[in-house]
């Protein structure tokens, strides 16, 4: 008997033995009913057997081993069904992947007790076939569970900071009313600090909700107008010398430059770009800002000098959630920031079909540039 026949003639007694182990995966499966736990068992272990049946030349066997399988149907697998049902039932990873090797070590050890003739090339050859299959079942339910597990965190995020914006709202007023009414010098530095602090948490929730935005498909939107582009330099600049009095900038923008952008959006990757020249810049070099443009573009440059940025640090500078190490560039304690303000940057860069590169070396320092259109359009 081939192990596909076996399969299929003994169904219900494998369906059994992973029902007896999902139910030990606690504390998830204790809420769970028998046919939740039974879920997608049988149709996973029919696409087995008809993967079995299925013919495989040498080529799709060394392909399925590098994890490149074409599924078997253009709808989704019931694996990968499986995954996402169980991220919503509070499995987590290592109990999905422990149904697996359950799912495999009991059909492996019925069905040797189903063969007496013992092993021969074709119990090999079906053994072989079997685990590239149940690899390819687990590959599919992982890669569905990590992406519901990241949909619902993303979703959680985006709530968290909403929520979080009234509360904050409430400690600026106070901020703001104690430091007009601060009976002492002492409290209206404290009022100033309130307010400073209350800032710097906004920046850091208006960045979380920017992130979630993207992560959930709906990108950061772009409203294009006429606009000044020196003017949103300038308002850029001033806005983060308000928290470095002590850092010198210089500022170079050509005359008369305009260009159709969303100037709150354009000022707030500037402003991003901006801080992390601070972060990561030489406190003792001047910080750039120049923008110029030419009959179809228009080109800022926001530069910084000091050690430069390693090139494996290059390859994922603007990936969300991802810091540089402080110590390796500027030998500073490592930030406190929540490394998105480069990735909202290219983020807005892109909503204005342009782009954002960066470029590191000895001789001429960071230097980030965005190229935007003066004319929005795709």
């Amino acid at each position: 008997m081939t192990l596909s026949s076996f399969i299929k003639e003994n169904m219900e007694a494998i369906v059994e033995e992973w029902l007896a182990f999902a139910k030990t995966m606690e504390p998830a499966a204790t809420t769970m009913s028998v046919l939740a736990l039974r879920d997608h068992a049988k149709p996973i272990l029919l696409a087995i057997a008809k993967d079995l049946e299925s013919s495989q030349t040498a080529a799709a066997q060394a392909d399925k081993a590098k994890g490149w399988a074409e599924t078997l149907s253009t709808r989704e697998t019931a694996a990968a069904t499986h995954g996402a049902l169980r991220q919503v039932a509070g499995f987590d990873l290592n109990q999905l992947g422990a149904e697996y090797r359950a799912l495999r070590a009991s059909v492996i050890r019925l069905w040797m007790k189903a063969r007496p003739d013992g092993i021969d090339a074709d119990f090999v050859d079906d053994m072989i076939r079997f685990n590239e299959a149940v690899d390819q079942a687990v590959a599919e339910s992982t890669s569905r569970y990590a992406a519901e597990l990241a949909l619902s965190r993303d979703t959680f995020m985006a709530i968290l900071a909403h929520d979080l914006r009234s509360p904050l709202s409430a400690i600026r007023m106070i901020g703001h009313l104690m430091e007009k009414s601060g009976a002492t010098e002492a409290a209206r530095k404290q009022a100033v600090q309130i307010q400073r602090s209350a800032k710097e948490m906004g920046e850091m929730i208006r960045d979380l909700l920017e992130y979630t935005r993207t992560r959930l498909g709906k990108g950061i939107p772009i409203h294009p107008a006429p606009c000044s582009i020196g003017m949103i330099c300038q308002e850029a600049l001033a806005e983060v010398q308000t928290g470095q009095p002590s850092r010198q900038f210089d500022i170079d923008v050509a005359d008369g430059l305009a260009a159709e952008v969303d100037s709150g959006r354009l000022r707030q990757a500037l402003s991003n770009l901006l801080n992390n020249a601070v972060q990561h810049g030489d406190p003792a070099s001047p910080i750039g800002l120049t923008a110029t443009g030419t009959s179809s573009d228009i080109v800022i440059e926001v530069k910084n000098q000091g050690k430069p940025i390693p090139a494996e640090s290059l390859q994922v500078i603007f990936d969300p959630l991802v810091q540089l190490s402080a110590q390796s560039v500027t030998g500073k304690e490592p930030s406190t920031n929540l490394g998105l303000g480069l990735f909202i940057a290219r983020e807005v860069a892109l909503g204005h079909h342009g782009t954002l590169e960066v470029a590191s070396d000895p001789e001429n320092g960071t230097v980030f540039t965005m190229r935007l259109p003066k004319q929005n359009g795709p």
